[in-house]
């Protein structure tokens, strides 16, 4: 008991008094018939006098204990659900004598159930007043003080527990988070796409271009990845006869963390047959201002002190003209060559990889480095050229670039589209480029995915497909600076 501090041999001595009482300190199930969300609802706009005049039945709620004070024969608290908090009123001649003396020894933290009328004190504030009090969980240690306790910003992040307890808004963005998922869910549901599962375990790699975890199944004796996106298996499912499919999952991918980044995030993902990269564009805004509207009830946002207007038509424009407009240099020009590009990248102190083989890697990378950061509103970038686009069918006016777009909000990248390649020869030899970049030295660079090449030669439809980044949708609508802030339990460096 050296360890411990004074308040907690405090309430570890408590709970030794509940246990002689033969109380459960760890309770029992308490079946509520309300919350505080419906309790406000239902009478915060009464007054005093008409809910001292209302037949009333009575209300079983239960939550944590938050505030308390009042000696003597009286005491007031405060308790908290998941919705909020609400007042509750006890009298020692409304209670039997161990009621009584139960909550006078409770302790800020303990979970408790009330059963009671409504009322509002002289004051106003809508108050339950107890004519029962039932003990649930003994909190063995003291809550954190709002203001104090977690201001340490990744003690939230560990602790997302008191977070959640000691911060409305913490609470709130992940009530909210939920309900863009169920959103998301209903608005594709009621298009006629099917959700579907597939799977996280992936014997090869592809997908998308990143550094995958890997990992080992001892019974198949076989290396496997964490999927960095479905894309493989959700085109395969549209080889399969299915029209339109999403997942709404985990992705995991081995790189650095940041605000921007967290190494598994959530995903939405979809496929569309007989669509394409603008059958995409339209869907992307559709889905957004359907968020917006049922969520924000607003299309505009704040952001970054920034107002974001997320009313359509968004801006299109192709990646090739977003550099033009900045810098000058026409990639769209038929006599540009590889060595034009990296002599103009290197003309801007940049380093070019060696496994850049292509115009298309500068023009990427002029536009990662001069061009993405100044996007402000909604902004779709089309056009990207093929060598870093393996798995998007070739403009049919240019092949050096193809149908696939990036959308752009506030300098941030939140999806990613294609009019999908379904040319089986095609993709077997944007495969083999791949596995030629990682020789050089790429380490995202995808590997050869022959079942999937089968797989196209039986047959996909023109197809159109859609990745957005959900956990950055979340925090563009709760104004949160961190991924950090809308995941509830971040991936952070072990404490030593």
């Amino acid at each position: 008991m050296e360890h411990l501090t004074e308040q907690e041999r405090v309430r570890r001595a408590k709970l030794k008094d509940l246990e002689t009482q033969n109380i459960d300190a760890f309770g029992s199930r308490f079946d509520r018939t309300t919350n505080t969300q419906e309790l406000n609802v239902t009478y915060q706009e009464m007054t005093k006098e008409a809910l001292d005049e209302l037949s009333q039945k009575p209300i079983r709620i239960a939550g944590r204990i938050m505030t308390k004070r009042g000696k003597g024969k009286a005491g007031f608290a405060h308790i908290m659900d998941q919705y909020g908090q609400i007042q509750i009123y006890v009298r020692q001649d409304n209670l039997s004598e161990q009621e009584f003396e139960l909550f006078n020894k409770s302790d800020l933290g303990d979970i408790i159930g009330v059963i009671g009328t409504m009322m509002k004190t002289r004051m106003g504030e809508l108050t339950v007043k107890v004519d029962q009090y039932v003990h649930l969980t003994k909190a063995l240690r003291p809550l954190p003080e709002k203001w104090h306790g977690l201001k340490d910003v990744e003690e939230r992040y560990r602790r997302r527990y008191l977070d959640l307890m000691t911060n409305d808004d913490t609470r709130n963005t992940f009530i909210t988070r939920s309900l863009i998922l169920q959103s998301i869910r209903e608005y594709l549901n009621n298009k006629g796409f099917l959700e579907v599962e597939t799977p996280i375990l992936h014997s090869i790699l592809g997908g998308g271009a990143a550094r995958p975890f890997e990992t080992h199944h001892n019974a198949l004796d076989m290396p496997f990845y964490l999927r960095i996106a479905p894309e493989l298996y959700l085109k395969r499912l549209l080889v399969g006869g299915l029209e339109g499919v999403y997942e709404l999952g985990r992705n995991f991918r081995n790189e650095g963390i940041s605000i921007k980044h967290n190494p598994e995030f959530t995903m939405l993902e979809l496929y569309q047959a007989y669509g394409d990269m603008e059958t995409m564009m339209d869907l992307t805004e559709d889905i957004v201002n359907y968020l917006s509207e049922k969520i924000l009830k607003t299309s505009t946002l704040s952001y970054n002190d920034k107002t974001i207007e997320l009313s359509k038509p968004w801006k299109r424009i192709h990646m090739a003209d977003a550099v033009k407009d900045k810098l000058g240099i026409d990639f769209k020009d038929p006599k540009m060559t590889f060595g034009i590009a990296k002599d103009f990248a290197l003309s801007k102190k940049l380093e070019v990889p060696k496994h850049y083989t292509g115009p298309g890697h500068i023009l990427d990378l002029l536009f990662e480095t001069f061009v993405e950061e100044d996007i402000v509103q909604p902004t779709f970038i089309y056009g990207h050229p093929v060598e870093i686009s393996p798995l998007a069918k070739k403009n049919i006016n240019d092949s050096r670039f193809t149908d696939r777009f990036e959308l752009f909000i506030d300098g941030r990248e939140y999806g990613n589209a294609f009019t999908e390649l379904n040319n089986p020869v095609d993709q077997k030899e944007r495969f083999e480029s791949q596995i030629k970049e990682k020789a050089l030295g790429n380490v995202e660079a995808g590997e050869m995915d022959l079942d999937y090449i089968e797989a196209l030669e039986y047959g996909m439809p023109p197809a159109g497909g859609l990745g957005l980044g959900i956990d950055r949708f979340i925090m563009l609508f709760t104004n949160s600076r961190s991924i950090r802030d809308v995941i509830l339990f971040p991936h952070m460096r072990q404490k030593k």
